[in-house]
């Protein structure tokens, strides 16, 4: 250039031999600002840049770029986008010409300048993995962003997509990738307009990742058992399986339509012999010999994560409504600052899913909490090793609901509006599963016998809620500090059902009903209720059910409101430092149980009358203090059943209320007495000749009587003794 000639556009393209990409008088023109500049030479001698090929232009706008004549172009050339619709709009980004390119167009990452006529040639983005919808002109919710979505998360070179506002989406879309994610960057998806989904499908997000479900399906029946615990599993060849490899494992169908103990996305982790392999799963449920195993290889999708994302519904119905989220055969998928309203599936729903995190996500106001699998914040169906945190719902279904899920972990979520349900378990094999510190209504393993009602292992800790209820096949559940309050209008509430097997509540308490039923018996450890708390606010209810056939240990506890409740299950019941309070004018309680232990503790203004149709057994001792009366102004006594009761009244106070009230009133039936060493005042002692007859002894020896007004027994005899007492 002479150094004389005038700086001019044209002079600073034809320095740059490219000035036959500018067309003088037409949009092709570039501002000096926008031309192509060579960088500086470093002080040593290097060889000049190709002209056009290593330098980098720039266009302010998409629309710029496209008007480029592709015949002046060079292959590999780089210009800089300065925005789509006008520079500095933040669509900016690089491309690079690749002449042979026929990659259809996308309107972003991809653009082709030939418009209907077609040839090779193509603007690629040059980017580190990191693409946006500015790239293709979605600046608002305006413009649906469906074509853009599929474009992006089609290109495996994109990691990570990014949202810088509000979109709109109309269609349904299903993906197959893996390795990816989705910050929506806290803006809005709206979904007005969207297309139908098929029936019953809540697998119809508006993103959905899906594994692959291979053709490579292996069957075996056990010859032996698989123990609860194991690792290991039988097969018919080890060879057929490769450490690494992802199978959909599952049992087959016992009497309920869709009962199974085993459905589990799980992974080959060692070949032990030629008919063991090792996955990584502790089996939850003994698989007898005889059951069959079916493997189905899945080529998962993994770490797939959505974050940062506000999502508002559309439509009230399984084909109109709209959620945001779904994932299938997937490993490593979190979900986590999700903000939906109005949704009507599951905003997350997972299938056959193993390792994942689901955090700070929220549910307000679903369009429906009646439809069966509508209105809940996550669903987790088959799923391995989850965790749920931080999480919350308003007037929704439910929070959480874990269906032949294990080792899942749910913590710090709550529910408000919560007579649906927050957080719940299907009944379909689930096991160990952990809640810690969340509030909202509670019920595990209640949708029916069609999928087993079973669950095993279950522990919540620290929890508030209005109801809680695992009344059918939960074996081994711990409850700690769970507190269930009464709510106005909300039928049920202040209630704690529980299935007496194996379970275990320390620090609970319940401001209306206690219910101890028994569904199962697998479970091995007893069944203690320790340091509670229950006010019974309904009469008579039913606090041990009849079906309960096992022990039930009520320890260092306190029973209030005691009026006519029945405790009629057979087995053993043993109250242990306990404190039970009813009413001067309440009934006493009624037991059926085989046995009743009563070892220290206060019984106030209650007592205790024996029902049972079979033979029954009483003790109380230990320090015990039984006072004040009821209704039935007996404090211990028995019905007319015709079952023997043996009474073994040891080192305990009892003090009538009144002179009308009997310490013990025995006037029928068969019974075997032995009161020694117990301490009466006031009241009566009613042991009559009717209940003392064939079969029947006497045994009141070593007791203090102080002041008792009417005391009543049979006359001396081989079969009675009533001797050796302190009368004052």
């Amino acid at each position: 250039m002479n150094s004389s000639e005038p700086t001019t556009r044209r002079t600073l393209l034809r320095a740059s031999g490219l000035g036959g990409l500018a067309l003088a008088g037409t949009a092709l023109a570039m501002p000096t600002s926008m031309a192509y500049a060579a960088p500086e030479e470093p002080a040593a001698a290097a060889q000049p840049l190709s002209p056009g090929r290593d330098a980098i232009g720039h266009v302010p706008t998409v629309a710029a770029l496209l008007a480029l004549a592709p015949d002046q172009l060079h292959d590999g050339q780089v210009v800089h986008v300065d925005g789509h619709h006008a520079a500095g709009d933040g669509g900016a980004r690089l491309v690079r010409w690749v002449a042979a390119s026929t990659t259809a167009g996308n309107g972003g990452t991809v653009l082709d300048p030939h418009r209907d006529a077609p040839a090779p040639g193509r603007w690629h983005q040059l980017h580190s993995g990191v693409v946006e919808f500015r790239h293709f002109g979605i600046f608002d919710a305006t413009t649906p962003a469906d074509a853009a979505l599929d474009a992006m998360v089609a290109d495996p070179t994109v990691y990570r997509i990014e949202a810088h506002s509000d979109l709109h989406f109309v269609k349904r879309h299903k993906f197959f990738r893996s390795d990816l994610e989705l910050d929506f960057g806290g803006h809005t998806m709206s979904t007005n307009g969207i297309e139908d989904a098929g029936r019953d499908d809540p697998f119809a997000a508006v993103l959905f990742f899906q594994g692959r479900v291979t053709d490579q399906v292996h069957t075996h029946k056990l010859t032996e058992t698989v123990l609860e615990g194991w690792d290991s599993f039988q097969v018919a060849d080890s060879a057929a399986f490769a450490v690494g490899q992802w199978y959909a494992v599952e049992v087959n169908q016992l009497a309920g339509r869709w009962e199974k103990e085993l459905q589990k996305l799980v992974q080959v982790t060692q070949i032990i012999d030629g008919t063991h392999i090792r996955i990584n799963y502790k089996n939850g449920w003994e698989l007898a010999a005889g059951r069959t195993l079916t493997w189905t290889r899945i080529e998962p999708v993994a770490r797939v994560h959505v974050r940062n994302l506000v999502f508002t519904g559309n439509g009230a119905d399984q084909y109109t409504g709209s959620h945001p989220l779904a994932y299938e055969y997937a490993v490593h998928c979190d979900a986590t600052d999700i903000d939906a309203t109005g949704t009507f599936w599951p905003v997350i729903m997972r299938r056959w899913a193993t390792y994942f995190h689901t955090a700070r996500c929220t549910l307000t106001n679903p369009t429906s909490v009646t439809w069966g699998g509508a209105g809940y914040l996550t669903q987790q169906i088959y799923c391995l090793y989850g965790h749920v945190e931080d999480c919350r719902t308003s007037n929704a279904r439910h929070l959480n609901d874990w269906t032949a899920s294990a080792y899942c972990y749910v913590t710090n979520c709550h529910g408000d509006g919560d007579d649906q349900g927050p957080f719940v378990t299907h009944g379909q094999y689930e096991h160990d599963l952990v809640y810690t510190g969340n509030s909202g209504l509670m019920t595990f393993a209640n949708s029916g016998a069609a999928w087993g009602s079973a669950a095993k292992r279950i522990t919540v800790r620290k929890h508030v809620c209005s109801w809680f209820v695992a009344r059918v096949k939960v074996t081994d559940l711990t409850l700690e500090d769970v507190q269930v309050i009464r709510k106005a209008g909300l039928a049920g509430s202040g209630m704690i059902w529980v299935n007496a097997d194996g379970i275990q509540m320390r620090g609970c308490s319940a401001d209306d009903t206690l219910i101890i039923s028994q569904a199962s018996t697998r479970s091995g450890r007893p069944n203690i209720i320790e340091g509670c708390t229950f006010r019974l606010a309904t009469p008579a209810t039913q606090v041990v059910q009849p079906n309960v056939t096992v022990p039930v240990h009520l320890v260092r506890s306190t029973v209030t409101g005691l009026n006519g409740h029945t405790f009629n299950g057979t087995g053993a019941l043993h109250l242990t430092d306990v404190t039970l309070t009813g009413a001067p004018e309440a009934a006493p309680i009624v037991v059926k149980a085989a046995e009743v232990r009563i070892t220290g503790g206060t019984l106030t203004d209650t007592g205790i009358k024996l029902a049972g149709a079979a033979d029954q057994r009483i003790t109380v001792g230990g320090g015990a203090v039984v006072r004040g009366t009821n209704a039935a102004k007996a404090l211990l006594s028995r019905d007319a059943a015709t079952g023997a009761v043996r009474w073994e009244l040891g080192s305990y106070l009892s003090t009538a209320g009144d002179g009308d009230t009997a310490h013990v009133r025995i006037e029928s039936g068969r019974n075997r007495y032995a009161a020694v060493g117990t301490q009466f005042t006031g009241g009566r002692l009613r042991l009559t000749d009717g209940g003392f007859g064939d079969g029947s002894y006497l045994h009141h020896t070593g007791c203090v009587e102080e002041g008792v007004v009417d005391r009543t027994m049979p006359a001396a005899g081989p079969r009675v003794r009533d001797a050796g007492n302190l009368s004052v």
